[in-house]
């Protein structure tokens, strides 16, 4: 066996069952021996792609994910991908063959490479040391909140001879979490105590796949104080379905949700670093709150803005700490902000689609909003929503609706137009039970239509959903109001209807809610290759969110 060959092996025996990338001279060996000891091989039309698919295959599955590409170019190639997911604490192991020789065309310097975008790096540097290295890699990326990390793979190490391996080397193990500090606790304990209207926040952290275990932990630690629950946009989705959800803060939250926010005066985040994007830049938490973070790495407290305290942990861990402290004061509780009036007032008010607009759909165009809810309407509720960047993403992101945190992919850490169609791959292949939705803008459509070919070959039966202006929307609404010309930044309208057909898909234009009748036809059909939905949208003026988001500069 050669060293690729183990290499390739061991990871399915640690449990990687997929492996994505586009596959050349030297990741030959080792995807095929993968392949060989049972995991799936999806072949991605770019390098792009397939580090996006493997990223967004691990979000929803809670699964480690695996990106195979060949020296050199498939490693520049996938690096906007893996940015992404290194940005993201994406549990991601990219296998990139590294040529011996510096002078060979296709040499770069992988660990700073790995370095610059917040990667961690390791190496197979011997056939000795071969099934240690990919256990380390297999570690690092999957303890604590996850890590991506290149596993360089020196092309003359790939081709020697392996040592014996085990038919079944033992699973790699995943230290157990440290017991959270009980002072700590205790001042989180007292700050519930003394709060009057608190709010919890919960980031990505506390919604990682699989099974989120804190959440149960959470939501009776809210119960016990009477706090309302919200999420960063990463964690859609989390709280779905208990009453006193308040859906995203942020710029993408709706009033409601800011107004109850801004008046709380306790805010916990767990698992979310309270960054601008989710507090308005630091306007939607009162000054006079008392801030706490919770987050299982020390070092992520307190990055992103001033916390009052900071409690260092596994989160339900330091939930279930808090709550056993509160059961020994008396088993206290309070009502907090929990009255019949605003429970009744989140159900009627909390969504976006039960905020009443004036429907600006012209002619020529449908309004995101009405289109955004007509789809809601009518898809399946057991869906997976993946959604790219652009001034468009509000609205598919707020206006439909997901069954849990899984159902929400969003890669916005980098905030990379063109990873939606791939990311949305990615999460079908992870959860083929649900209906994917894809949510494009034109600008990202088109850098990723090459892997609508990936998805017609998977047979992967998914709506594709483009939010067509004609235009990159964020640079026109962010420049045009002041004047500057916008010709590099608009184009002629495209039928990407007709493209999405050139490929293999099902395609359908839009401009009115009418034109989605089709759309059922397709649903109750056998969906054996995706439908693009070209949705021709009003654009007369830029997201909410946009404009909030300019606001904070």
């Amino acid at each position: 066996m050669l060293v690729a060959e183990l290499v390739g092996r061991r990871l399915v025996d640690l449990g990687a069952d997929h492996v994505f990338g586009v596959v050349g001279s030297g990741n030959f060996h080792v995807t095929n021996a993968m392949i060989a000891a049972g995991a799936r091989f999806v072949a991605a039309a770019h390098e792009g792609g397939a580090a996006t698919m493997a990223d967004a295959f691990a979000r929803v599955s809670g699964r480690v994910g695996v990106l195979s590409v060949h020296q050199g170019p498939g490693v520049t190639n996938a690096m906007t991908g893996i940015t992404e997911a290194a940005k993201s604490r994406t549990p991601l192991i990219i296998l990139a063959p590294e040529p011996p020789n510096p002078r060979s065309n296709f040499h770069i310097d992988l660990r700073e490479a790995a370095s610059a975008v917040g990667a961690k790096f390791g190496r197979v540097s011997s056939a000795v040391g071969a099934l240690d290295a990919v256990a380390d890699a297999h570690q690092t990326a999957t303890a604590g909140v996850g890590a991506t990390i290149v596993l360089a793979l020196p092309l003359d190490v790939q081709t020697e001879q392996a040592p014996p391996m085990r038919d079944r080397p033992p699973t790699s193990e995943v230290p157990a979490s440290p017991t959270p500090p009980l002072p700590e606790c205790r001042a989180l304990a007292d700050a519930l105590v003394r709060a009057q209207r608190p709010v919890f926040i919960a980031g990505r952290g506390a919604a990682r796949q699989p099974a989120y275990k804190s959440r149960a932990a959470l939501v009776r630690l809210a119960d016990r104080c009477g706090a309302l629950l919200a999420v960063s946009a990463a964690a859609k989705g989390l709280f779905t379905s208990d009453p006193w959800y308040l859906d995203v803060a942020g710029g993408f939250a709706s009033p409601l949700a800011a107004e109850l926010i801004s008046q709380s005066d306790l805010v916990v985040a767990w698992g979310s670093t309270l960054n601008m994007w989710t507090t308005r830049h630091g306007r939607l938490v009162s000054p006079g709150a008392t801030v706490v973070q919770v987050d299982l790495e020390p070092a992520a407290l307190g990055t992103s803005r001033p916390i009052t305290l900071g409690v260092p942990g596994e989160l339900g861990q330091v939930a279930d700490v808090v709550e056993a402290e509160l059961v020994g004061r008396g088993d206290w509780r309070s009502e907090g902000w929990r009255s019949a009036a605003l429970r009744d007032r989140i159900a009627a008010e909390i969504r976006w689609r039960d905020v009443s607009y004036v429907d600006e759909s012209t002619a020529n165009g449908i309004d995101p909003r009405t289109l955004s809810i007509a789809l809601d309407d009518l898809l399946p509720s057991e869906r997976t929503v993946a959604v790219d960047s652009g001034n468009f993403m509000g609205y598919p992101s707020m206006f439909l609706s997901v069954p849990d945190a899984a159902g929400f992919c969003f890669t916005q850490a980098y905030q990379s137009i063109g990873l939606g169609l791939a990311s949305a791959i990615g999460a079908a292949i992870a959860r083929p039970d649900r209906l994917t939705v894809a949510a494009l803008g034109d600008g990202g459509m088109l850098m990723s239509a090459a892997e609508l070919a990936t998805a017609v070959r998977l047979g992967l039966g998914m709506v594709i959903v483009v939010y067509n202006d004609a235009a990159y929307g964020a640079e026109v609404h962010h420049f045009g109001p002041d004047g500057h010309p916008l010709d590099a930044v608009s184009f002629p309208d495209t039928d990407l209807a007709a493209i999405a057909r050139g490929f293999g898909c099902h395609g359908l234009t839009v401009r009115t809610v009418d034109d989605l009748t089709p759309v059922r036809d397709w649903l109750d059909g056998p969906r054996r290759a995706p439908l693009l939905i070209d949705a021709k949208v009003s654009s007369s003026r830029g997201a909410w969110w946009l404009e909030e988001a300019f606001r904070g500069h």
